[in-house]
């Protein structure tokens, strides 16, 4: 397809590969959770169409230090009256848990710097996270500036942040820099202006300083983004006293695997925000990613379970909705509507019996660990098959369907879904059941029965009401049913072949804890019948009585006497 004037790809250039021919990231694996730091409150709130209010904050912050945040970038004191008092607020009311620390975000410029450490006065702990821009655009568009000047301006900045913190000794302080777009800068200049930095504030491996490497515009492939982190490791001075930090974005809608592969290529530790609220398309959710290394085996140091509590609260607060196919989190992340789908959950669940390891079809984990319940797995429209069908039928009543019942069942649950559209409740399948199998008679219902045992098997006697008139047969066989259905063939003229049989008792608080149904042959014709009662015996007979009352409702004749109820509907 020819370009056009509106939407033509030569205007874009491909970023440039790294060339390291040593590479060594692509044959690790990731063994342990990051450090975790979320900037929900400072990079998701300034994204906000309408920033959070004092109490809105008040509860993400909460909420973060519930699940187990031990780093929380809290704001940028300095940019917004709003976020210079609620740092106050935190630490004035001492909000902040002992094992937390709160970071601040501040640029490299003296007033700013100045007004951040007056914000965090009283603090017992904090982390100072100084930036500037670095990148070539950044440089000679925005700032109009040379590499050195660039790097003299962190220079300077991190010569302020270690003086003002020197004057509040009080205060165990811990210092944070980014090259803001360090994925659009130079990689050798990237490492020359942290290694600046890091001069003025002279680390220690007890005394660690944060290099965190920001994918502010995620602009390449996360394998390119991994390259970057991984020469920058191997290039880096006073390396052993740095932890290496990730903060990737979703432009691309990589940035939990750029996060995934940094890690791989020796960075330590991951910012980024429950569910990914941020600019333009987000910021890397911490979610999605721990629930990734939750999945394969890997603690992943944050608790969360409740995950419906995660989601009403970040909506409440950022007034964004989440999608119902959110990795994890959505309404619809565990549902299966396919068939085939249903089916192979449905059996995997079955025979899991005991089994630690979690090994379910189409289900990566367990939805029970993050506070979902086994009705939201599977659920019912016209894609669905036997299986989800069968599976909503047990949830809802307990009861388990045979295979040759729920062959017959789907098709009625599959034209209501196509005749309304949508998803079929779990109330609507219950109630199309009952109307299928459980009100159908054919018009007769049982009356007095007797039993009589013989060594060839029972005599059954029975009396039949056929609307008020009473009908009697008698019959024998191997079993019950068997003698029964001979009975109705020679009273009726029509030839009854049982094909299936299943009975199961249900709970006992359950009035009619008996539930039978049966597949017949009727003059060579299948069909299936169902019925509930508080006797055995009875369920037996009458899901008979519902198949045969079945095959009557799909023939348009009636019957032409009462004495012959059957005569003519087969």
């Amino acid at each position: 397809m020819r370009p056009t004037a509106n939407f033509d790809h030569r205007k874009y250039r491909a970023p440039c590969p790294v060339h390291k021919p040593d590479r060594r990231w692509p044959d690790r694996r990731i063994e342990a959770a990051p450090i975790w730091c979320s900037v929900d409150l400072r990079d998701g709130n300034q994204a906000l169409v309408e920033p959070m209010n004092p109490s809105q904050k008040l509860e993400l912050f909460q909420l973060l230090v519930d699940v187990g945040f031990r780093e929380i970038e809290v704001g940028f004191p300095a940019a917004s009256r709003l976020d210079f008092d609620f740092v106050r607020q935190l630490i004035t009311d001492n909000l902040i848990p002992a094992n937390v620390t709160i970071q601040v975000l501040t640029q490299a410029r003296a007033p700013v710097i100045e007004r951040t450490f007056e914000a965090l006065r009283g603090v017992r702990r904090a982390t100072v996270h100084l930036y500037n821009s670095t990148s070539s655009v950044q440089r000679e568009v925005v700032f109009h500036m040379s590499k050195e000047a660039v790097k003299s301006v962190a220079r300077r900045g991190a010569e302020l942040v270690r003086n003002c913190a020197r004057a509040q000794p009080d205060t165990s302080w811990r210092f944070q820099y980014s090259p803001e777009s360090f994925t659009d800068t130079e990689l050798d200049y990237a490492v020359e202006i942290c290694d600046a930095v890091t001069e003025v504030w002279d680390p220690t491996p007890q005394r660690p300083v944060i290099i965190n490497l920001p994918a502010t515009v995620e602009n390449t492939t996360p394998n390119v983004y991994a390259d970057r982190i991984e020469w920058v490791c191997d290039h880096i001075a006073r390396r052993e006293a740095l932890i290496i930090s990730l903060h990737t974005h979703n432009d691309r809608g990589c940035g939990v695997a750029a996060a995934e592969l940094g890690l791989m290529a020796g960075a330590e530790r991951v910012e980024g925000t429950l569910l990914g609220n941020g600019e333009r398309t987000g910021n890397m959710d911490i979610v999605t990613m721990a629930m990734n290394l939750y999945s394969q085996g890997i603690a992943p140091k944050l608790n969360l379970e409740n995950m419906d509590r995660i989601i009403d609260v970040i909506a409440r607060c950022t007034q964004i909705q989440l999608h119902p196919r959110h990795p994890y989190a959505g309404e619809l992340v565990f549902a299966a509507f396919s068939g085939s789908h249903q089916d192979a959950i449905r059996k995997c669940m079955a025979r899991r019996g005991d089994r630690k390891l979690w090994n379910v079809a189409y289900l990566p984990i367990n939805p029970a660990d993050v506070g979902r319940t086994y009705q939201q797995v599977i659920r019912i429209n016209s894609q669905s098959g036997k299986g989800g069908v069968a599976h909503v039928i047990e949830r809802a009543r307990g009861i388990v369907l045979p295979r040759w019942f729920c062959v017959d069942f789907n098709p009625h649950v599959q034209a209501h879904a196509e005749r309304h559209g949508g998803e079929v409740s779990e109330s609507a399948i219950w109630s199309l059941f009952e109307r299928t199998y459980l009100t159908t008679r054919a018009g007769m219902h049982l009356g007095d029965h007797s039993i009589c045992h013989h060594e060839e098997g029972p005599q059954l006697r029975v009396t039949l009401d056929n609307e008020g008139e009473s009908i009697e047969f008698e019959g024998s066989g191997a079993g019950l049913l068997e003698a029964f259905t001979r009975g109705l063939s020679r009273r009726f003229g029509v030839d009854l072949v049982i094909l299936g049989e299943y009975q199961q008792t249900m709970e006992r608080s359950d009035p009619e804890q008996i539930f039978a149904c049966v597949q017949l042959s009727v003059n060579g014709r299948r069909c299936c019948g169902a019925a509930r009662h508080h006797d055995s015996v009875l369920a037996s007979l009458e899901s008979v009585l519902s198949a045969l009352g079945r095959t009557h409702t799909r023939r348009a004749r009636p019957p032409t006497s009462k004495q012959d109820p059957l005569a003519v509907r087969y």
